[in-house]
């Protein structure tokens, strides 16, 4: 899922200026962030409005980043919109550039996305994966570009100790636990292998298109 977290609300008083003011969030990773779910749009709704800012009204998104869907449930919101002079997106950067294709208002993120990650506990998130476009979690068992501070892909670097990693003490060195996954399941030889460079440009963050 897509991680995200929310903007320092001074930050968004001074990016929304004034109202009206429509309010986007998403069922989806937004939801599960807590940070564009109803229960945080409506929170939003509640700050915005003890700030004498008007709220034209507000939807959750089914996702933010489906374009169609979008413009169907928007559809059913067109006079809120037409009375809006900003609209407020609680979701991710993709949901945010989704609304700002269908709509002809301004747009304000609400947000910062953070990284493709995994749900570890409540409110606890660790990033697994940065979109790369070249998949080498299947050879190691973990993907040593998203979760080495260094990007290393022939590790581990001098700096591990007690299989922890230097950047942060408190964080496990993943080329400690590929080693460990590796052993364990009986293929520690993939390590004698020395991986290429990594081909950037086939990575998610070119504007690339896709058809799948």
């Amino acid at each position: 899922m897509i991680i995200t977290k929310q903007k320092d609300i001074d930050d968004l008083l001074n990016a929304l200026r004034d109202g009206p003011i429509f309010i986007a969030g998403c069922s989806k990773c937004a939801t599960l962030c807590h940070t564009g779910g109803e229960k945080e749009v409506l929170a939003m709704k509640e700050v915005l409005e003890k700030k004498n800012l008007k709220i034209s009204g507000w939807v959750v998104l089914d996702p933010a980043c489906h374009l169609q869907n979008d413009k169907k449930l928007l559809r059913s919101h067109k006079k809120e919109l037409e009375e809006s002079k900003v609209v407020l997106a609680l979701s991710c950067g993709n949901g945010i550039q989704t609304l700002s294709e269908i709509l002809d208002i301004r747009i304000v993120a609400g947000t910062d996305t953070l990284f493709l990650g995994e749900i570890k506990h409540v409110n606890e998130f660790e990033e697994r994966c940065v979109m790369c476009g070249e998949c080498i979690a299947d050879l190691f068992g973990f993907c040593p570009i998203a979760r080495c501070p260094k990007s290393m892909l022939n590790g581990p670097c001098e700096g591990v100790k007690n299989g922890k990693c230097e950047v942060d003490p408190g964080m496990d060195c993943v080329w400690h636990l590929i080693y460990e996954h590796l052993k364990e399941t009986g293929h520690p030889e993939v390590l004698e292998v020395i991986q290429p460079p990594k081909d950037w440009s086939v990575s998610a963050g070119r504007g690339n298109k896709w058809k799948i």
